[in-house]
């Protein structure tokens, strides 16, 4: 055990003590029962929708519970730290409505960045120098290469400890050797190694053991490094306790790092905090399935669902679907109001399906009135397509006409819209300044019909062309058109003896839809011709003849 003036020429002078830090940061004043929780994502990457999920649990237990959810930001791993990705954080937790109860703009527990906090880890790590609890660790990489090789040729579990653990026990002689040398170290925590399985009760997965931690963990990085900085397992204990956290959600990969955290919360003096282990996101890839991959799945990017516009309503109540099997068979408003219950989690990974994350965003898309699709998609497309947004801004009216289309006042409205990003394919056509007229009557969307079809047909149309109005029967102008044209008044007389007739009436009207629309399938053509206005019907109708728009 080396001396404390040993210890303490290694620290900053005026290195304030434990005492301090848990002055500065007191217990908090909550109800019984209330649960502070933190989301601390590490900014090497984006952010993976497991992240939200996450978040989203953090920050619906706090909120029923009558706790706080904290966002922390855990960049002590600063050679992987990736420019604009706590931005990227921020963005994400906004547009889940999953914003933070505390951070660094409106929390006293801060700061809460880990590389912000380096004077309170030093505090700690010295502390448990002076109790012998931890000591300096001289080991050279070739050194550790040489400890792991002879493992193996041993038979042994890797690891540094017991015999392996080549500086456990150095004389403080020879540390101080090294330290006037100028040898770099780290500093490792001397695990207690007094169990050989260790129990402890996660809020899931109820009463769980596991093999008791026997690694002298560093908890110091290197002293060659311009910023001292921790490892993530001795921060996290350091930060939970100080921020007074008591509810940990996190994934199950770290199951294995509990005996350790539990180790270092004991050391340490603090309280232990209650984890919860999540499953992670699957995903089917073939008959089998597999953890949602960031570097294979493009939906694993939280910037996926936002960039193509899901509302966050629908991901919300899609992932608390997952995380609660019940929620996912309420309506959606019972369901984001219901709290989630950390019994009803299974231990299996949920499958993240996005045919189904489709039909349900879908379904809520249906469900809101037009001005708020309008003001979503402007919002979105003001980001992701600017030159739609601008569009909309300037036709505000057109677009609400389009979306009225059987949509309002009807019981079964249509569900064509499952993202923002849909917005242009599907109603794009309604706006002139993007819709691109078919002027050859050889298209292939005329369903295989010769242009010497397709061209009287527009003719027909054009020069008789009656508006809707209550007073008449909209399609009935088509029906004559095609009787006049020699259609086959429907398509079973045209089954019967294609040779007489140039199609269905069927055809005849999928003519005027491509037309109008430039699509095989819309609403209603009625309604489409209504919203469109009888100056451009006749202008799209004419283009195919190569005329100009006559109302």
């Amino acid at each position: 055990m080396l001396s404390n003036s040993l210890i303490d020429s290694l620290f900053p002078a005026g290195l304030p003590g434990p005492d301090e830090w848990e002055r500065r940061y007191p217990p908090r004043e909550l109800p019984p029962g209330a649960e502070v929780t933190r989301f601390s994502p590490s900014p090497t990457g984006y952010l993976h929708i497991g992240g939200v999920y996450v978040a989203i649990i953090d920050a619906d237990i706090a909120q029923h519970s009558g706790g706080t959810y904290l966002l922390r930001i855990e960049d002590t791993d600063q050679a992987r730290v990736t420019e604009g990705a706590v931005d990227q954080f921020a963005d994400a937790l906004t547009y889940f409505s999953i914003s933070p109860q505390e951070d660094d703009l409106n929390g006293r527990y801060g700061p809460y960045v880990q590389s912000s906090r380096q004077e309170i880890y030093l505090t700690y790590v010295r502390e448990l120098l002076r109790r012998g609890k931890a000591y300096l660790c001289f080991a050279t990489k070739a050194e550790l290469e040489d400890i792991s090789a002879r493992q193996r040729a041993a038979g042994a579990l890797p690891g540094y400890y017991g015999p392996w653990a080549i500086w456990r026990d150095a004389p403080e002689e020879q540390v101080r050797e090294r330290l006037a040398a100028g040898d770099p170290y780290v500093v490792r925590f001397r695990a207690p190694g007094t169990a050989a399985r260790v129990g402890f009760t996660d809020a899931i997965r109820g009463e769980l053991s596991a093999d008791d931690n026997r690694n002298d963990a560093v908890i110091l990085k290197s002293s060659d490094q311009p910023l001292r900085l921790p490892t993530y397992h001795f921060a996290h204990a350091v930060d939970d306790h100080l921020m007074r956290v008591s509810l940990v959600v996190r994934s199950d990969e770290w199951l294995s790092s509990v005996p350790l955290h539990l180790q270092l919360f004991d050391a340490l003096g603090f309280s232990r905090v209650r984890y919860a282990h999540v499953a992670p996101l699957m995903k089917q890839d073939g008959g089998s399935r597999r953890k949602l991959s960031k570097r294979k799945d493009p939906e694993a990017s939280v910037g996926f669902f936002i960039e193509q516009g899901y509302p966050a309503e629908a991901v919300q109540y899609y992932l608390r679907g997952l995380a609660n099997g019940k929620l996912a068979e309420m309506p959606l408003p019972e369901a984001l109001a219901t709290p989630i219950s950390l019994d009803d989690f299974g231990t299996a990974g949920p499958l993240v399906d996005l045919v189904k994350l489709d039909d349900i965003s879908a379904d809520h898309i249906a469900t809101l009135p037009a001005p708020v699709i309008l003001a979503q998609v402007i919002t979105w497309a003001q980001a992701y397509d600017p030159p739609l947004a601008e569009v909309l801004a300037a036709e505000p009216d057109l677009a609400l006409g389009a979306l009225a289309i059987e949509r309002e006042g009807v019981p079964n409205p249509r569900k064509d819209l499952r993202r923002w990003a849909d917005f242009r394919a599907v109603y794009g056509y309604f706006f002139p300044q993007i819709f691109e007229p078919v002027t050859d009557a050889a298209d292939p969307r005329f369903g295989g019909l010769d242009a010497g079809t397709v061209r009287p047909v527009a003719e027909e149309f054009g020069s008789r062309y009656q508006p809707p109005s209550a007073d008449t029967e909209w399609f009935g102008q088509i029906r004559d058109l095609a009787a006049r044209l020699g259609f086959a008044p429907n398509q079973k007389a045209y089954k019967q003896d294609p040779g007489s007739y140039r199609g269905s009436i069927r055809d005849a009207s999928q003519v005027i839809r491509v037309l109008l629309t430039g699509t095989t399938r819309s609403p209603d053509l009625a309604a489409v011709a209504g919203v469109l206005g009888t100056e451009e019907v006749l202008g799209r109708v004419r283009a195919v003849l190569g005329q100009p728009s006559e109302a």
